[in-house]
């Protein structure tokens, strides 16, 4: 370790108190000098401790409603002056400032007062001046000055000043000031995106506190870390730790079944983010069973995802296949107990939670952001393209399987009956060759095509789609449409009965 400093003084002022006594009754015990502002100088002041007002210091008090308190130069003076520097130090005498060596500010909540719905004024308010210089001076004065910029860092600050009665390295300072400016452009960032909410100023600012490292990344010689509040999401109750492959897949299953949120029992089998099997049933006992039909060969190490709780009797079917992933808004006790049954099989509950409605991903040496495809196609949407009108049935289903059509790589074709997934061809560089793929793969899990519905996530520019289609029994086509050669299409299916709806959105998926 390197040469240790002295620390003899110390400015605290925080928003929360929580995890401070501790920390003020060890720097009394070492004989630090404290001063402070305000409910914190309060707060300290009930433990029994002695604590210097920083109005001592300016001769100033806390004016415009407790907005400037802490700026002042005899408050940044003592912060920023750098020790090995004879003018510094000189004028320190002059001026009669004090030295500070170690500096704690707990920030005020701007994100939690944003997230509670608090008015603008509330929030303007909850921007915090004093505390964000603070930590900015002392951060960047890491060579004589401590920062202390988290609750979340207490802990670890409190070990370091007991295990060496009040001194500290200068590895130390600066591993807490990297800590500090972590918080201080997370913070910033945050509220420039509160004040940017309508996209006015044309930058892109994301930040994250912490990330948690994974195992590897897609692949064992890539290196993956999850930059996330998880916990926010879900309550995981058993299973080993997910990976990042489990982690696109869970993002995946959960995009996909909020298009069923609120409907009859729903339950999907997720594989590489693309739903192999999809039910929807009386019973979500029955809709696991039929969804598992779609393709039992791929539901092998997939991620699973019901919509209503898991019951025992779901439970004891879905035991019976190695799954990496089990979801569900809750489990019923009896559930719980079968399912945890395989030591590694996670198990989340979902939780009720707005998820974010912009996408960012990594592109050349940047990033692309976009808005999320938020848009369901509904029986209202649909413009009816033939002479054929599609039953009801066929109506429902057609919705049915433009949902699972959305969620699905391009190019895609989905083929569906009664309320369940018989097929997908999934990523394909030609929409045939998907349509090929999703009519072989039915087939191959004896599905009857018969009055089976096909979903497309773009257009058809020729009729060949609708002709093979029509060749296996398929009966109505649900498409966005939009091609010169729509006609083609449309003349076909009149031509052999079968019917068509145009929804008017494309839903690709790279």
């Amino acid at each position: 370790m390197s040469e240790l400093k002295q620390a003899k003084s110390a400015l605290i002022s925080v928003f929360s108190k929580y995890g401070l006594e501790p920390i003020v009754r060890k720097l009394d015990e070492l004989g630090f000098t404290i001063y402070s502002t305000g409910g914190t100088e309060k707060f300290i002041k009930d433990q029994g401790i002695d604590v210097v007002p920083v109005e001592d210091i300016t001769s100033y008090p806390s004016i415009l409603g407790g907005r400037v308190k802490t700026l002042h130069p005899k408050v940044f003076g003592g912060i920023l002056n750098r020790q090995d520097n004879d003018s510094d130090v000189a004028e320190l005498e002059e001026y009669e400032i004090p030295q500070i060596d170690v500096v704690i500010v707990d920030l005020y909540p701007f994100e939690k007062t944003v997230a509670s719905g608090a008015s603008e004024q509330d929030i303007i308010e909850k921007i915090d001046i004093g505390g964000i210089s603070l930590i900015r001076a002392a951060a960047k004065n890491f060579k004589d000055v401590l920062c202390v910029s988290s609750v979340d860092d207490y802990a670890e600050f409190l070990e370091v000043i007991s295990e060496n009665n009040g001194k500290t390295s200068l590895s130390q300072r600066k591993r807490f000031a990297t800590k500090a400016f972590n918080i201080s452009s997370h913070y910033d960032s945050a509220i420039f995106n509160y004040f940017n909410a309508k996209g006015e100023v044309n930058s892109f600012k994301q930040s994250e506190l912490s990330g948690k490292e994974l195992r590897y990344g897609e692949n064992p010689h890539q290196q993956g870390t999850f930059y996330g509040d998880f916990d926010a999401m879900f309550d995981k109750l058993h299973g080993k730790e997910l990976s990042y492959n489990n982690l696109l897949d869970v993002d995946a299953a959960v995009n996909l079944m909020n298009e069923f949120k609120g409907e009859a029992p729903t339950f999907a089998i997720l594989k590489h983010n693309n739903a192999c099997g999809l039910a929807q049933r009386e019973t979500i006992k029955q809709a696991y069973v039929d969804a598992l039909a779609g393709d039992p060969v791929s539901a092998f190490g997939g991620i699973l995802i019901s919509n209503v709780e898991i019951d025992a009797e779901t439970a004891e079917e879905i035991h019976k296949l190695f799954c990496e992933v089990v979801i569900a808004p809750s489990y019923s006790d009896e559930a719980l107990e079968i399912l945890k049954g395989k030591k590694n099989r996670i198990m989340l509950i979902l939780k009720d939670i707005e998820l974010p409605k912009s996408q960012v991903r990594t592109c050349l040496n940047g990033v692309l952001v976009q808005d999320k495809d938020l848009k369901t196609d509904a029986a209202e949407d649909l413009q009816q393209a033939t002479k054929n009108k599609p039953t009801d049935e066929e109506l429902s289903d057609m919705i049915f399987a433009s949902k699972i059509c959305k969620h699905t790589k391009s190019n895609t074709i989905v083929l569906a009956k009664n309320k369940q997934l018989c097929a997908s061809g999934t990523g394909q560089t030609s929409r045939v060759d998907a349509l090929k793929q999703s009519i072989e793969k039915a087939h191959s899990f004896n599905f009857d095509l018969h009055g089976a519905v096909m979903a497309s996530d773009a257009f058809f520019p020729f009729p060949d789609c609708v002709e093979i289609a029509g060749n296996v029994g398929i009966t109505a086509v649900i498409q966005p449409g939009g091609s010169i050669k729509d006609d083609l299409s449309i003349d076909y299916c009149n031509e052999n009965n079968i019917a068509m709806v145009m929804t008017g959105t494309r839903h690709f998926k790279h």
